[in-house]
């Protein structure tokens, strides 16, 4: 899931800006202590830094500059700070993109997956409760763990995680999997179903995948 870090010191707006990020389904951390912000922020591995640039103690353009040089993740300032100097200082130091606040969220959603697209860190990610699957690369997430999943099974669980809470049937599966229901060996599916849910036990949730006698599968995700 993609990370996103918001230093801002004033705490109202730090959790507005927080709760913006998390209602669009990103993983979102708030600086709250200026003490040495660089590490704090370095430990959180982030794929996106919202940056303020009136900050205590060191100043957004200094802590900016700091991070640059050591990081490749992109940095969107916003700032109440408007004229023009503050921009180009800004984006001389690094910066990848200048907002003014008072912001509207959707602008700032905008411009931050502009950045996140531009460094490669938008991912096709969906989820169904506490699941989360990459689609590009199968790697499925819950709560703390992960796994990547070989094609077949990541298909699988694809299609059980975009029509849930619905039943799928054998032919919805078939026909997304394989590409056709027609001279396809009956037990490829049971064969890989099997496997997808000793993944799936290796990971404590083996009894998601529910059979539904000659109907199909569907998923049970409320226990998680």
């Amino acid at each position: 899931m993609i990370k996103i870090v918001i230093v801002e010191d004033d705490e109202y707006l730090r959790e507005e800006i927080i709760m913006t990020f998390k209602k669009k389904g990103y993983s979102v951390s708030g600086i709250s202590s200026f003490a040495a912000p660089e590490q704090d922020i370095l430990k959180l591995q982030p794929d996106l830094v919202v940056l303020d640039l009136n900050l205590p103690g060191k100043s957004g353009f200094e802590l900016c500059r700091w991070l640059k040089a050591r990081t490749s993740f992109p940095i969107l300032i916003l700032t109440a700070r408007d004229t023009l100097n503050d921009e180009l200082t800004a984006l001389g130091l690094g910066a990848d993109d200048f907002l003014v606040k008072p912001c509207h969220p959707d602008r700032l959603l905008a411009r931050a997956g502009r950045l996140l697209q531009t460094y490669g860190k938008v991912k096709s990610v969906i989820q169904c409760g506490k699941l989360s699957l990459d689609t590009d690369t199968y790697k499925l997430i819950v709560k703390d763990s992960y796994r990547i999943l070989p094609e077949t099974e990541g298909k699988i669980l694809r299609l059980l995680m975009e029509k849930h809470p619905r039943l799928v049937s054998r032919a919805e599966l078939f026909s997304a999997v394989w590409g056709t229901d027609e001279f396809v060996d009956e037990n490829i599916l049971q064969v890989n179903m099997t496997r997808l849910r000793k993944s799936l036990g290796e990971m404590g949730i083996g009894n998601i995948v529910l059979t539904i006698r000659g109907q199909g599968y569907r998923l049970e995700v409320s226990d998680l």
